[in-house]
């Protein structure tokens, strides 16, 4: 129970994180509007998110209490419920990706603000970085980060709206748990390697395929 409660936790802190984090894309696409994106752009901004995102969830982790759990716990479990997420993300990124594809078959793929090695370069980046912060914790205390973490805290405080990301959170920990118990049973079941060796063998073609295209 004290693991539910702490991905919980973390839960309302990634979706108060990414509804702050929002409002700014909203400022930035508002100053650069009518402009055309460019995909760097993107990844660069991107990157950064990912980067105070991982810095205010090393604040939470460290800093605060969670029963159950010591610190050091907490900041692999942190670490662990982070990976996770990055991926998730990156899944939907990908299933954006296919679907825009289906929709716009004629189209250019580099016309959607996706690439398959930027997304793994920024989950690396903002991975790393968490694991620095274990190594010098004073980096992760600028202002800032600060700032997100207590802002996070107001809102979480707030009786309506923390509520809202209350029930958000209590989403995040069931999706958390299915991923957690699918992978349990496809790495006892050996499923998720025989999956990974089948894609590589019967999909060879259609994998070359790809590399000439780009």
């Amino acid at each position: 129970m004290e693991l539910f409660e702490f991905i919980f936790r973390l839960g309302i802190v990634f979706a108060i994180y990414g509804f702050i984090w929002a409002i700014i894309e909203m400022g930035i696409y508002l100053l650069s509007i009518g402009r055309k994106r460019q995909l760097a752009e993107a990844y660069i901004v991107k990157g950064v998110k990912y980067f105070f995102l991982v810095d205010v969830t090393f604040l939470v982790c460290a800093q605060q209490s969670f029963k159950g759990f010591d610190s050091s716990s907490q900041l692999i479990f942190g670490t662990i419920i982070l990976l996770m997420y990055f991926m998730g993300k990156l899944q939907n990124s990908q299933k954006k990706q296919a679907m825009f594809k289906m929709v716009a078959n004629n189209m250019a793929i580099n016309q959607t603000l996706f690439n398959l090695r930027a997304e793994i370069a920024v989950i690396t980046f903002a991975m790393v970085s968490f694991i620095l912060f274990w190594l010098y914790p004073s980096v992760a205390e600028n202002p800032l980060s600060v700032w997100f973490r207590d802002t996070i805290t107001n809102i979480s405080d707030t009786p309506i709206i923390g509520f809202i990301f209350k029930v958000i959170g209590f989403f995040f920990l069931v999706n958390i748990i299915l991923k957690m118990t699918r992978a349990f049973f496809l790495i006892i079941s050996g499923r998720a390697f025989q999956k990974q060796n089948n894609n590589r063998t019967d999909n060879r073609n259609d994998f070359d395929s790809y590399e000439e295209m780009d």
